[in-house]
């Protein structure tokens, strides 16, 4: 299995002043309010912050991100005082956005309500000994009897519905630190494997809930003229509530055709609460919502594929899509897992014509759009993304596109499958 590599890849301290690192995530963790929660194929919000100051002196000041994931771009469109819209398909995720968008509600009324759940909790005697596999191979029992009581807790104290989704937010953003296995934030689940760091989750709770606290003050005292956004639970491919032309700048990272499962990476959370009984579920609760960018999402999809292929918007690629996907539809013989690489990719590049579409609709002519984006090869045959999505925003309607190489990727990390060097980058549009 190949990853999106911006998510795991650290600087190689040898390289760090040759690469550009703004496309990663490493150093919104010691900002306020982005660092609630670790949704690591985020991009950095600093370099966020610089691009909306930018275009506001250029006149634009409306921000749209289809794809908002935990909120970096629009947190800092409510720190610029600019308007913005976030699209967020992953029903876990667009809550973590919600939760940390409620940065402006009164930090004492947070922390009161968090504490009092939290008070009721540590009274709860839980006894409940049956818990799905997964769960009980993550944690010990003594540490399930207090996420237990905490979760009880939540189920059973009627609160403000701000309250409710913060402390929902606090729990969930707990479940991995307080896990002695395999379960760094956002990364497969992996139960052999154990870390050495494990907090309390009364501790964890409490911890966290001091943390925000803080950062809700400080960052209210520094921001005082916001202009609050907007995140909707809906498809980047068919954008429903976000009105004609609106936007001006659009600044968006889109899942890497690396085959990175985003809905198995909150497979932990949701086994926990409740909302899935396992893997077998997460195609109906998560995947069918989410873009195409890995095998699991299309198996079954070879009915329509000569459809996909032959499919009007992606005529402009056409004759190179074709040959890719014949080169991998061969070459996935070689290989032991057989895994669908032909079809993803015909797939993500369908899902991501139509999410230029979409984006055509919402967007002002003379908009500016900027998608950081990484290429990809699978079983080492490559594929030039960025050529590709650039050819299909200017099929969609956009004028034209140029290229901004960041950093270079399966260097230094050599790819099990592969020595095909990649790269990520920022992807510019101009509408």
């Amino acid at each position: 299995m190949s990853y999106q590599t911006s998510l795991f890849d650290l600087p190689a301290p040898e390289a760090a002043e040759k690469q550009d690192y703004s496309a990663t995530f490493a150093d919104n963790m010691s900002l306020p309010i982005h660092k609630w929660y670790r949704y690591t194929a985020g991009f950095s919000a600093s370099w966020v912050h610089e691009l909306i100051e930018q275009e506001k002196k250029n006149g634009r000041s409306r921000v749209i991100d289809p794809f908002a994931g935990s909120g970096t771009v629009l947190l800092e469109s409510e720190f610029a005082g600019v308007a913005s819209y976030g699209v967020e398909a992953h029903p876990y995720i667009y809550r973590i956005a919600k939760a940390k968008l409620d940065w402006n509600y009164p930090p004492d009324a947070f922390k009161e309500g968090a504490m009092s759940m939290l008070r009721k909790a540590k009274t709860l005697e839980i006894t409940k000994t049956e818990y799905p596999k997964l769960i009980a191979n993550c944690y010990p029992p003594e540490t399930l009897l207090k996420l237990e009581a905490i979760k009880q807790a939540w189920l059973d104290t009627e609160q403000s519905d701000e309250i409710k989704n913060f402390n929902w937010f606090v729990l969930t953003s707990i479940l991995r630190t307080t896990s002695p296995v395999g379960t760094a934030q956002w990364q497969y689940i992996q139960p052999t494997k154990s870390k050495s760091k494990v907090l309390d989750p009364f501790f964890a709770f409490e911890t966290k809930v001091n943390d925000m606290f803080l950062d809700m003050k400080r960052t209210q005292a520094r921001f005082s003229q916001v202009q609050d956004s907007i995140v909707l639970n809906e498809d980047a491919r068919n954008i429903q509530s976000i009105p004609d032309a609106w936007g001006d700048l659009v600044i968006t990272s889109p899942p890497y055709a690396n085959n990175y499962d985003y809905a198995d990476a909150t497979r932990l959370e949701m086994m926990f609460w409740g909302d899935i009984s396992g893997w077998s579920d997460l195609q109906d609760s998560v995947r069918k919502h989410l873009v195409r960018a890995c095998t699991q999402h299309v198996s079954g999809m070879n009915d329509e594929i000569q459809r996909l292929l032959y499919a009007p918007k992606l005529e402009p690629i056409q004759e190179e899509l074709l040959q890719v996907f014949d080169t991998l539809k061969e070459e996935r013989l070689k290989h032991g897992g057989k895994k669908n690489y032909h079809l993803m990719i015909a797939a993500y590049f369908n899902d991501l014509a139509d999410v230029f579409l979409s984006l055509r609709r919402v967007t002002q002519q003379g908009c500016k759009m900027c998608f950081v984006i990484g290429d990809s090869a699978p079983y080492g045959i490559y594929v030039p993304v960025d050529k590709w999505l650039g050819e299909l925003a200017i099929a969609a309607g956009f004028s034209d596109y140029s290229f901004e190489k960041l950093r270079d990727r399966n260097v230094k990390w050599k790819n099990r499958k592969h020595t095909v060097p990649l790269f990520e980058g920022r992807l510019w549009i101009n509408g």
